[in-house]
């Protein structure tokens, strides 16, 4: 008795393309987690908590006070992940935060001025701050690390000083509203009180993603670029859109749109573009990559340098200006750990730690990580003791994570 062996018949064209669609999805999956791993992160902490607080956290009421409580910390990682790509670490800015909340009390409260000037010349004190720590950075050549740590003691008794070691309120109700004021216009839909404008701006931002995205791969497909697979796209694109819809909609049948969200929308679009688009960005990102390379290929790298930090303290001053407004209260007490929340989250967003790599995006979402962490260990009760531990191990996984990363492509690169 013989027996027969039958080998698998040759794959037909139809079947190869088949594969070969599957073969480029699963390699643009691959590629995107480790791309986008920190969104993933953020989605996972989001469902998690979810889940261990019964729906709480997602309450429309919980999202806008998510970001009314955050805010002030997601305004100084935009500019801290600025700093750390440049290679440089700021130490002061919640020190910084409490002095301008003070002087902004003794402006707008003791001083009696209008409201706008006294945010104004706050802004305008946050800058002479930054150009003093610059100054020191830049042109004496002294590290960031010691001049903010000075400037960390110099200006927590500069507020002390301002206040007295007594506290200052209350603001008017329009400096009030930059940390709690609302932008909106309710009616009645459906038996439901819904928000109008807020749909309407978060439809107008799922349009623009649509368009961008929409763009960016018909100009890579233009100049015979590779895209990621049609429905490995539109898949990602679903998500997104559903993602800034879920929040659009919890806000409208809140309160609207949260003052804050706005000046943190303008503030991320405006430092996108700055990091991304400008020759002051491309050559932070040079000095950031290879100091001495930037030096010698012309780069002004004290000048960025100065005005890094200007920039930086007008950005804390703006934190806390907004801090001051939420709490309707300039206090001693204000500011304290803002500068670890900052850097903290330039860190989890990917910003690496020998500079050259951030973005402000990925520090706005890791701020978010963080703000989702404290507000959801403290829903399900847990001490404060706690969650700065978990939040400490978070930080410490997500270097130990990038560091991993910048490894395995030193060993590719050397194959």
């Amino acid at each position: 008795m013989t027996s027969q062996t039958t080998n698998p018949a040759p794959l037909g064209p139809a079947d190869t393309g088949r594969q070969n669609k599957i073969t480029a999805m699963l390699s643009h999956a691959a590629a995107d987690l480790g791309k986008n791993g920190i969104f993933l992160a953020l989605l996972a902490v989001v469902v998690f908590f979810s889940i261990t607080t019964n729906g709480i956290l997602l309450r429309p009421q919980n999202i806008s006070n998510l970001i009314v409580q955050n805010g002030y910390i997601l305004v100084l990682a935009i500019g801290m992940v600025l700093v750390i790509v440049a290679g440089h670490i700021d130490l002061s800015v919640g020190s910084v935060a409490a002095f301008i909340g003070a002087v902004s009390g003794v402006f707008a409260v003791t001083w009696g001025l209008p409201w706008w000037l006294a945010i104004i010349l706050s802004l305008a004190v946050g800058a002479l701050v930054g150009a003093w720590q610059g100054f020191w950075i830049a042109y004496v050549g002294i590290p960031a690390f010691i001049v903010t740590l000075a400037g960390m003691l110099i200006f927590r008794g500069a507020a002390l000083i301002t206040l007295g070691n007594s506290n200052i309120g209350s603001f008017p109700q329009e400096y009030r509203n930059l940390g709690n004021g609302f932008i909106n216009f309710p009616v009645e839909l459906f038996g439901t009180t819904v928000d109008p404008l807020t749909l309407a701006i978060g439809a107008f931002a799922i349009a623009g993603l649509i368009v961008q995205q929409l763009r960016t791969r018909a100009g890579r497909l233009k100049y015979g670029q590779e895209v990621e697979p049609t429905p490995w796209f539109i898949g990602k694109l679903g998500l997104f859109v559903v993602g800034i819809g879920a929040v659009s909609f919890a806000l409208s049948s809140y309160k609207g749109i949260p003052v804050t969200l706005v000046v943190l929308a303008a503030l991320v679009l405006t430092y996108g573009v700055v990091a991304n688009r400008t020759t002051f960005g491309r050559h932070v990102y040079a000095i950031g990559g290879n100091r001495r390379a930037a030096e010698l290929s012309g780069i002004k790298t004290r000048w960025v340098d100065f005005y890094l930090f200007v920039n930086m303290g007008v950005l804390a001053a703006l934190a806390g200006l907004i801090f001051t407004a939420r709490l309707n209260l300039a206090g001693p007490k204000a500011g304290e750990g803002f500068e670890l929340e900052a850097i903290s989250a330039a860190f989890i967003g990917g910003a690496a730690v020998q500079g050259g790599i951030g973005t402000v995006t990925g520090a706005i979402i890791g701020g978010f990580i963080i703000g989702v962490l404290n507000n959801g260990m403290s829903i399900m009760g847990i001490g404060i003791e706690w969650q700065q531990a978990v939040k400490g191990l978070v930080l410490l996984l997500a270097v130990a994570f990038d560091v991993y990363n910048k490894n395995r492509a030193g060993v590719r690169t050397r194959r």
